[in-house]
């Protein structure tokens, strides 16, 4: 009875003791919470705060960068605040990149008055898309034989010296440009974002890219190999006005979201900042021949007379010695994978150099025409096909011309007299006309006979009676084909020009 009258009495002892020591722990919280006890850089410096703090550029903050890189294209508004920003581009448009000297007075006197390098490359922003971004942009290569990921716009561009573009390396350009000079650069962007993915979706499922831009130095060489910037920004790429559609479509949505949701994201931007970010590495797969170097001489690559497109770059001399190996310009199939590589150089078939490396001559024309045209596409395969068997385009009209001299008058009427030998014979040169216009034949008549098209006022035709009739563009074009003609001059007494009469 005893013993039953004490277990109510112990578990008040035991409850109430619980409640002591409940109450000491809730009263000891605020002397820990006090100024004197808690410190923010004690918490910073647990394990878990330092391993994200070190994935940070130092000071990012504070540091002033050498330079600064401004894509002209507007940022998506609907981008969280703390995320990286998203701009939309359209497929093959040309938009400006700004290259601006951001240096303080004193900083990097080395590169005063020096040119700098630059390296923009169209990058995978998707990690697992980067670990095989070779096999992407060789399987996008094939689907899209001779084309390019990306390409300078020259003909806009201000200030770069020594464009460059690499056949084997598609989504890169490289140029030289003065820091102490306006530069902007305009690039254009050939591949969609939906082009790498498993599934079609559409141009807002697509992966996005990174454009990143690497600068260096040159060293002692001369060699533009010391690192001095980098910086990059996200973009995805839309097929033909899908990335104005894509920002108006963005714009609207967020318009719709109550204020305290705008709250949460960007504001969209009319320029696109590129963010410093580590050094692109240097990939060693996509150089298996030696490409020409930058020097202080600037002189590799001409910014275009004519055309201007990078893709054409300065065709390789071939040694007389190989000559033997290209007959006419025909490839023969004793050629070594080598030789074939400069005769594709040769005959402007560059971007497919890299398809056909193990080619010999024997092996390239053994390629029926449907095996050249599913491996470069239509037009391009074609060109190569008739190029390998040696084809030449039949001119549209030749005629043969022989000048008419003294010697040749007097053995005609000797001819006709009778009197001459029975083998007396004319030596006759052919025209190809290609136009069938009066100008094309003035300058062919011109280069037989190693004058001027200057000195050669009118061509006219010998017709019935003696009659001479101008020569015109519709005359030639009802020429028959292998027609024969004497020339004749008739000097032209107003000015030391001559006439010519087709007899």
């Amino acid at each position: 009875m005893a013993w039953a009258l004490k277990l109510p009495l112990t578990d008040e002892v035991i409850e109430s003791g619980l409640v002591q020591d409940f109450d000491a722990s809730l009263s000891g919280i605020g002397q820990e919470l006090g100024a004197g006890a808690y410190s923010m850089s004690d918490v910073l410096a647990l394990p878990i705060f330092k391993q994200e703090e070190s994935n940070l550029p130092p000071d990012s903050d504070n540091k002033i960068l050498p330079f600064q890189y401004v894509l002209c294209a507007a940022t998506s508004p609907a981008v969280k605040l703390h995320d990286e920003t998203l701009t939309y581009l359209n497929q093959g448009q040309s938009y400006e990149i700004r290259m601006l000297d951001n240096r303080k007075i004193g900083e990097l006197p080395e590169i005063t008055g020096k040119m700098v390098k630059s390296i923009i490359r169209v990058v995978f922003h998707d990690r697992r898309l980067q670990y095989t971004e070779h096999q992407q942009l060789e399987g996008w290569r094939w689907n899209r034989p001779g084309d390019r990921i990306l390409d300078l716009d020259i003909p806009m561009s201000v200030g770069i010296i020594d464009p460059r573009a690499n056949p084997t390396q598609l989504n890169t350009v490289e140029f030289l440009w003065d820091p102490s000079k306006r530069t902007s650069v305009f690039i254009q962007v050939h591949c969609i974002s939906t082009e790498f993915t498993m599934r079609k979706h559409g141009g807002e499922k697509g992966v996005p890219f990174r454009i990143q831009i690497d600068t260096f130095k040159e060293n002692e060489n001369g060699e533009y190999t010391e690192h001095l910037h980098s910086a990059s920004c996200q973009v995805k790429v839309f097929k033909p006005k899908g990335a104005d559609r894509k920002q108006k479509t963005d714009r609207e949505k967020m318009e719709k979201r109550a204020p305290q949701e705008k709250e949460k994201y960007q504001p969209s931007y009319e320029t696109t900042i590129l963010t410093e970010c580590s050094p692109w590495p240097e990939v060693t797969y996509v150089n298996n021949s030696p490409s020409p170097g930058f020097n202080s001489t600037h002189n590799s690559f001409p910014v275009a007379e004519g055309n201007g497109s990078p893709n054409h770059q300065p065709e390789p001399v071939v040694q007389a010695a190989d000559s033997v190996l290209f007959s006419a310009q025909n490839l023969l199939p004793t050629a070594t994978p080598q030789d074939a590589q400069q005769w594709l150089h040769r005959n402007r078939f560059s971007p497919f150099c890299r398809l056909f490396t193990n080619f010999s001559g024997a092996d390239l024309l053994k390629l029926t025409r449907e095996d050249v045209i599913q491996i470069c596409g239509p037009a391009d395969g074609i060109r190569l096909f008739n190029a390998l068997k040696g084809r030449v385009v039949r001119p549209r009209l030749t005629i043969y011309v022989c000048q008419e001299s003294q010697q040749a008058r007097e053995q005609q009427t000797k001819h006709e007299n009778g009197d001459a030998a029975a083998n007396t014979f004319f030596v006759y040169h052919a025209i190809y006309l290609e136009e069938l216009t009066s100008a094309e034949l003035t300058e062919k008549i011109a280069q037989l006979f190693n004058i001027s098209p200057r000195q050669i006022n009118q061509i006219f035709k010998q017709g019935p009676t003696g009659i001479h009739v101008l020569v015109s563009d519709e005359m030639i074009q009802n020429f028959q084909d292998e027609v024969c003609f004497v020339l004749d001059t008739m000097k032209d007494d107003t000015n030391d020009g001559y006439h010519i009469i087709l007899k």
